[in-house]
């Protein structure tokens, strides 16, 4: 019966390690304070969508950037096609919104 109990204490204390290297007291005292994890959520969501707009601003910059360029070369098709592309945004660019 001690063989028992010294296995059952030994499950455990692998057990309780297991469960302080995850955090697993903190995640239940999380999950108490609904209004924290709303919070929490709130600004993870508001930090991917800066990241988003910051990413896809950079991105459509130098996309805009490279059809510039392009557009200065003679292209038949895709040089027209590109500098109405490019005056289509221009104009876009400083015509207000409301």
């Amino acid at each position: 019966m001690a063989e028992q109990d010294e296995q059952v204490y030994k499950r455990m204390e692998r057990i309780a390690v297991y469960l302080e290297k995850l955090n697993f007291g903190d995640y239940v005292q999380l999950l108490q304070r609904p209004h924290r994890i709303i919070y929490l959520n709130f600004l993870g969501g508001l930090a991917r969508g800066v990241g988003i707009g910051i990413g896809f601003t950079v991105l459509a910059t130098v996309l805009l950037y490279l059809l510039q360029k392009l557009a200065v070369y003679n292209l038949p098709y895709i040089g027209r096609f590109i500098a109405d592309l490019v005056r289509i945004v221009q104009a876009h660019l400083y015509t207000p919104t409301f």
